[in-house]
């Protein structure tokens, strides 16, 4: 019987998590590695990460990666191809899952989740575990960056801002070399309000207030342009041609506070979705050629 029940925990541990070496591309990749301690671990969990790692006689830079999904249907195993794009280049790439939020507005189905903190909770988590298992995986836990998409690009920028999360686990936002939001919201409150006067307000109150909670102040505490006062990680900030007010507006808060260390690219050839699509699989990509020197800038003045 001990011998049974072991070998159904190994297939299911195992149904889960497993490694794949890609010696085309000079890289190997880890999946659904859980970041959670095993007293919280639950094996078919949103809270899991993918690690892809470039074959390396020396530890290289990390780029901590959030997909974006409105909070919502953030996939890490979509940002796949992403993350080998940059591992081909010598970069290590974690990406993050995280748990969602309720969706009602795109699909009916999806009336189940979490409210904010709880996905950057998730985040400082999985930094956590990156943070202790560096030497294993042959990573520099002092070149460390994070970045993210669309949901993902907010919560990158707050990772670095509202430094109660990575706190909570013994770490500061010094960690990080460089922050890389792609496309993201950072004022809540104007997310919501802008919403509020769309065709569709409804998703003020079934997008915004379901993810971040039913008051301004929730908003406000959920928006990264509320920590800029003590904010000093360098920067690579860029957007799609669609998302380029709230950019803007962001731009503005870091100009306000006289922060210069950051660099701003405006895609106004793509949109949303095809910003994305060009960082993770053009064969030739101004955008993500920008990121990786960005990378490799700070990582060789760190």
């Amino acid at each position: 019987m001990r011998n049974l029940i072991c070998m159904m925990f190994f297939l299911l541990v195992h149904q889960f998590t497993f490694g794949q070496d890609r010696p085309e591309d000079g890289i190997r990749e880890m999946l659904n590695l859980s970041y959670l301690s095993g007293d919280k671990v639950d094996v078919d969990s949103l809270q899991r990460l993918n690690l892809v790692l470039p074959v390396a006689d020396k530890p290289v830079p990390l780029l901590v990666w959030i997909g974006g999904g409105a909070w919502s249907y953030v996939d890490r195993h979509v940002e796949m191809d992403l993350a080998r794009a940059f591992a081909r280049e010598g970069i290590a790439v974690a990406a993050i899952g995280h748990r969602l939020s309720p969706a009602t507005w795109r699909d009916s189905s999806l009336i189940q989740g979490i409210e904010h903190p709880g996905h950057i909770e998730d985040l400082a988590a999985a930094v956590a575990w990156l943070v202790e298992h560096s030497d294993e995986y042959n990573y520099d836990q002092e070149q460390f960056f994070v970045g993210g998409f669309s949901s993902g690009a907010h919560l990158a920028a707050l990772l670095c801002m509202d430094s109660t999360y990575l706190a909570a686990h013994g770490l500061s936002t010094d960690l990080f070399k460089g922050v890389i939001p792609v496309s993201g919201t950072f004022d809540v409150v104007d997310y919501y309000q802008v919403l509020k006067q769309s065709e569709r307000p409804e998703l003020a109150e079934l997008h915004v207030m379901a993810v971040f909670g039913d008051s301004f102040e929730k908003l406000e505490a959920a928006s990264p342009v509320t920590y800029l006062e003590h904010f000093e990680t360098t920067m690579l900030l860029m957007s799609d041609n669609a998302l380029t007010g709230y950019t803007k507006l962001f731009e503005d808060r870091l100009r306000d506070i006289e922060y210069a260390d950051a660099s701003i690219i405006y895609a106004l050839d793509l949109n949303h979705g095809g910003l994305w699509r060009d960082i993770s699989g053009a064969e030739n990509s101004v955008y993500r050629e920008a990121i990786l020197a960005f990378i490799r800038r700070n990582a060789k003045a760190s």
